[in-house]
């Protein structure tokens, strides 16, 4: 049996395969949608290697798989593969996501400003993450205006960074750090 090797140098020339063998330029709006979207995925994987609450690692671990699968979706092409349709996040996965930040925000004092990334290196990672997701989203809306795309993938894109940034909350509390208010008059 031959190993698979990493390396298929078909794309030296600048272009790139979909799922279902389309070729296309590797600076398509596709590409920057699910390459935002396994970003994403990375930095998602930092926070879950920091010590955070078990529950919350495990959250995560089922928010990476969901964007491997929206990676995935984003990747078809869907003249030439099903494969797309068996891809779709469910209106449960987002319920998911606000029951989490529901559960997260009952321990967390109001928040009555902005708050600053920063107080912690894992609380640094959340806002990272909430920001490219922000961006996958933006890729994703854009993509979205030229192919049809499952409206509940923009959902829980948009939904994602909004439990990112409840966890980027949560954790400084864990750690016993305050948050870093806005101050406008600076």
């Amino acid at each position: 049996m031959n190993k698979f090797k990493v390396y298929t140098k078909t794309g030296d020339k600048g272009t790139t395969g979909l799922i279902g063998g389309t070729r296309v330029p590797k600076h398509h709006l596709r590409l920057e949608a699910y390459g935002t979207v396994d970003e994403l995925n990375s930095y998602i994987g930092v926070i879950r290697s920091h010590e955070i609450e078990e529950r919350s690692k495990e959250i995560l671990n089922v928010i990476q798989n969901k964007l491997f699968l929206i990676g995935s979706h984003l990747a078809t092409d869907d003249s030439k593969s099903d494969l797309k349709e068996k891809l779709i996040i469910q209106e449960e996965d987002i319920l998911l996501l606000e029951k989490e930040m529901d559960r997260m925000d009952e321990a967390l004092p109001e928040l009555n400003n902005f708050v600053l990334p920063g107080g912690s290196v894992v609380n640094g990672f959340c806002h990272i993450a909430r920001t490219v997701c922000r961006r996958a989203e933006r890729r994703a809306n854009q993509l979205a205006a030229n192919i049809d795309i499952n409206p509940l993938l923009l959902k829980y894109l948009n939904r994602l960074s909004d439990y990112l940034f409840v966890l980027s909350r949560k954790v400084l509390l864990d750690v016993g750090a305050s948050e870093i208010k806005w101050e406008s008059d600076l």
